[in-house]
């Protein structure tokens, strides 16, 4: 961390950009560019790869294992995490009485792959099971009493819940009266007292130290297979290809944004090699309805995959998601994968003109205070399923965490946040639950949702700041745009993105690395599909490279690409490789732009 700290002047001379912050250069300090050096002498590396690697503090030592991870090297015995071995157990002895087993998952893309991944293995053993997603807007996030007594009555003996159930404890307790035994595999943040069941495998739970915190419910779900399919094998029996869920693995991994270490990171890799055989007919068929034409890349699916299969929950069908990934037949995976894509073009017409009105009002509310560190909105004409997609938009423009509300008629509130690195969302929720500022909430660093009891937002605001306060100040300090080299538009050609591919999967915790162009000409740049800036980019040397900003047309980014038409500016952004119909291209997904003063 010491090496980002240690920042000298502002790379081009940018100390204010067009959305406020300073770039520095990622690899500027000593201790950093030593490492570097170390890294491509030692390993035999680019020298823009050993860059990268060493502005995420990748250990000269550890180079090859990150560069390369293998799940047989990062796969854990599962019995670490607490209450596996009863999990499996349970499982196993409902497989082989052939009980029936109901799955409770969660509308999101984490819980439909979850729920996904368990009931393909169910399938796959002959196990009957019945899936269960509960609706958002009526039956809310995580198990409730009427859907428990509903699984009861069509004849479930173990109910699994899926990225929820951590903090259930009155459903749960109704299933246990009702005969059901009860395991929980989920990640989110744990209270202290659990609920009544017969296993609870979570890696935040406040007595698990298997230091697996870090992964998400669909993680925790297949490292749960791999203890079930030890525990079968006792008995003659095997989940007939395991490995084969890590598409799903991947997916969710990505979309909900955890941090890209450790096993995660082999998860991805290994899972997006899944997907590339194009194995699972609802992944292959959103494929195409998204498309996606070349092999995904990991931004794909937190990009083009995560909000259709969201908008199912969001909009539609919460059974959507789930259904699509389940599904064998490839007709009916292309009908679902279509409702699915145009759900989420719908989504995107209702966000568009709720998150217009947020930025707007948050924006007249930093005038007045500009060091409020978190923010809050809300309004009885914004759709339940997309507030988080408002929070997200709100954090992304104005750079501190930001929750979003949904307020109904009957005076309570339905809400879902999204945080910056530095500032524990999750916790700080809980803690509002625990003093009842809040009916429930819950979630984990980077994302929460919650639902207020009374319509009163200014004291869930001030509640949230007051803890927030410090965490969300330090992490704003460091802000500032980190770049991991320069180019030229000539230069943003296919070697430098193999080289830069080699580091990935890119994502939370492990940034996509940054380009930047100095003195670059803005040859053409015009507004394209929903909102977002097309851009031709032009060195000294004539070469010009292709770039886009995403949702930027009303943004500082975009306003100033518009108006620079024939002007130079300095650019900085990330690789987007284009390998449609045999083409090989690479483009800059702009990030930040600045003016080229002087």
């Amino acid at each position: 961390m010491s090496m980002l700290l240690d920042l000298p002047r502002p790379l081009l001379d940018v100390h204010r950009s067009a959305l406020g912050r300073p770039w520095h250069e990622r690899c500027a300090s000593a201790p950093a560019q030593s490492l570097a050096v170390a890294i491509a002498q030692g390993h035999g590396l680019p020298e823009v790869l050993a860059r990268v690697l060493a502005g995420r503090g990748v250990d000269l030592h550890a180079v090859p294992g990150f560069l390369e991870p293998r799940l047989r090297d990062l796969m854990p015995d599962p019995a670490v995490l607490v209450d596996m071995e009863a999990a499996a157990d349970r499982l196993a002895a409902a497989i082989l009485k052939r009980e029936k087993v109901a799955i409770f998952g969660d509308y999101d893309v984490d819980g439909a792959a979850s729920a996904a991944l368990l009931a393909s293995a169910l399938r796959d053993l002959g196990v009957p099971y019945r899936l269960h997603i509960p609706d958002r807007i009526t039956e809310g996030y995580g198990p409730n009493v009427a859907a428990v007594r509903m699984l009861a009555q069509e004849g479930a003996t173990l109910l699994v819940t899926v990225d929820c159930g951590t903090a259930g404890h009155e459903p749960l307790a109704e299933a246990g009266r009702l005969g059901m035994d009860v395991v929980v595999l989920d990640h989110h943040g744990a209270p202290e007292v659990l609920p009544p069941v017969r296993a609870l495998v979570n890696p935040n739970r406040l007595d698990d130290i298997s230091g697996l915190g870090h992964l998400c419910a669909a993680g925790v779900v297949f490292l749960t297979l791999v203890a079930l399919n030890r525990r079968l094998r006792r008995d003659g029996l095997a989940i007939p290809d395991l490995m084969a869920g890590l598409d799903l693995v991947a997916l969710a991994t990505i979309a909900d944004v955890v941090p890209l270490h450790g096993l995660n990171r082999a998860f991805v890799r290994q899972g997006l090699a899944v997907m590339r055989g194009r194995g699972r007919r609802g992944l292959s068929a959103l494929l195409d309805a998204a498309g996606l034409g070349e092999a995904p890349q990991a931004w794909h699916l937190g990009f083009l995959l995560g909000p259709r299969i969201n908008a199912g929950g969001r909009i539609g069908d919460s059974t959507l998601g789930a259904r699509l990934l389940l599904c064998e037949d490839p007709i009916e995976a292309a009908g679902i994968a279509a409702r699915l894509d145009a759900l989420n073009r719908e989504r995107q017409a209702i966000e568009a003109a709720a998150v217009a009105e947020a930025e707007a009002e948050m924006g007249m509310r930093l005038e007045r205070d500009p060091d409020q560190p978190v923010l809050v909105a809300g309004s009885p004409d914004w759709h339940p399923g997309i507030v988080g997609l408002i929070a997200a938009r709100l954090k992304e423009r104005f750079g501190r965490p930001a929750f979003a509300f949904a307020l109904r008629q009957d005076g309570t509130a339905t809400g879902s946040g999204r945080s910056i690195p530095g500032a524990d969302l999750g916790r700080a929720v809980r803690a509002c639950v625990e003093a009842g500022l809040a009916a429930k909430g819950g979630g984990h660093a980077m994302a929460a949702g919650v639902t207020l009891a009374a319509l009163d937002l200014d004291r869930f605001r001030e509640a949230l700041s007051g803890d927030l306060a410090a965490s969300v100040a330090e992490a704003r300090l460091g802000e500032a745009l980190l770049v991991d080299g320069l180019v030229s538009a000539g230069g943003v050609q296919p070697d430098l993105a193999d080289a830069v591919e080699r580091a990935g999967p890119f994502g939370q915790g492990s940034p996509e690395p940054v380009f930047a162009l100095a003195r670059h000409r803005v040859a053409d740049a015009r507004v394209v599909g929903t909102g977002h800036v097309k851009a031709q980019l032009r060195g000294r040397d004539g070469v010009a490279v292709g770039a886009i900003a995403f949702r930027a047309a009303e943004s500082p980014v975009g306003r100033l690409l518009l108006s620079h038409i024939g002007r130079d500016i300095h650019a900085a952004g990330t690789l987007s490789r284009d390998r449609w119909r045999g083409a090989d291209r690479v483009e800059l997904r702009l990030c930040d732009v600045a003016e080229a003063n002087g």
